[in-house]
């Protein structure tokens, strides 16, 4: 069996840049053995598995380790391989999840826009161990439904964290976001998920479900800029809309090959 596989850099405008994502366009679901020895041998943080069905996009994540409830990156890159790759000619694209609903990504020129569901969080005491871990007390915690995110009152604060991911790899939940204003954008952020197997996240479009709508009521506007400053960087422009949160990036293609299974 061969199956296609794109390689896509997605939250960026130039190839070595953003966050990778493999997708692969299947006709039928392979097993889900099969799915994660892809994923771990693709080695990014997730590869993206999408079959129509129906007019509907059914779509699942796994990163090396795990299938994971939600990858905002991965979609906008799935949803670049439909419109570039199969010449998709609608001007949105519906997925769905099982594990996290109806997901639909528009094409406005060279620009994606993600419409997720905002996450449910809520403020907690932060966590001695990720504050150790961190090696820095923060402003603020909130716990989300996967993903603690910690606040921060500087940009060079959040670029300065050196984390010990040992102790982040036994924090419950998927990972941990830092985050605090931009010094260019309104907000910027990192992203820890040792224990998915991914120390830093690039860039990492399902944290800001939770960041968006922290900053909106923070800065008290609903339309945002944000850098998510990794060693490769990437840019989003992100829109709180109450339930929803609107995600905009760009992507590029890196690399289209075949995988032989046999």
């Amino acid at each position: 069996m061969k199956l296609k596989l794109y390689q896509i850099d997605a939250f960026t405008d130039r190839v070595f840049g953003g966050n990778p994502a493999g997708v692969c366009i299947l006709d039928d679901w392979l097993s889900e053995d099969i799915m994660q020895k892809i994923a771990l041998e693709n080695n990014l943080a997730e590869t993206a598995f999408v079959v129509e069905e129906e007019g509907v996009f059914g779509i699942r994540w796994f990163t090396p380790l795990v299938e994971i409830d939600l990858c905002g990156h991965a979609t906008l890159a799935a949803a670049y391989v439909l419109f570039e790759h199969f010449q998709y000619d609608r001007d949105t694209i519906e997925f769905y999840s099982t594990r996290s609903g109806t997901l639909k990504v528009s094409r406005t020129d060279e620009l994606l826009t993600m419409d997720f569901p905002t996450d449910d969080y809520a403020p907690v005491t932060p966590p001695e161990n990720i504050v150790h871990a961190l090696g820095s007390v923060p402003l603020e915690a909130f716990r989300g439904k996967t993903d603690y995110l910690l606040t921060f009152s500087s940009q060079q604060e959040v670029e300065n964290l050196s984390p010990d991911f040992n102790l982040l790899s036994k924090v419950d939940g998927r990972g941990v976001i830092v985050s605090s204003p931009g010094d260019q954008v309104d907000f910027v952020s990192r992203f820890f998920a040792p224990q998915v197997g991914i120390s830093e996240d690039p860039v990492t479009g399902s944290a800001h479900t939770t960041l968006t709508p922290v900053w909106s009521k923070k800065l008290g506007k609903n339309q945002l800029t944000a850098k998510q400053i990794s060693q490769r960087g990437g840019d989003l422009w992100c829109e709180f809309l109450g339930d929803r949160v609107k995600i905009s990036g760009k992507a590029v293609t890196y690399l289209v090959g075949e995988i032989a299974i046999t």
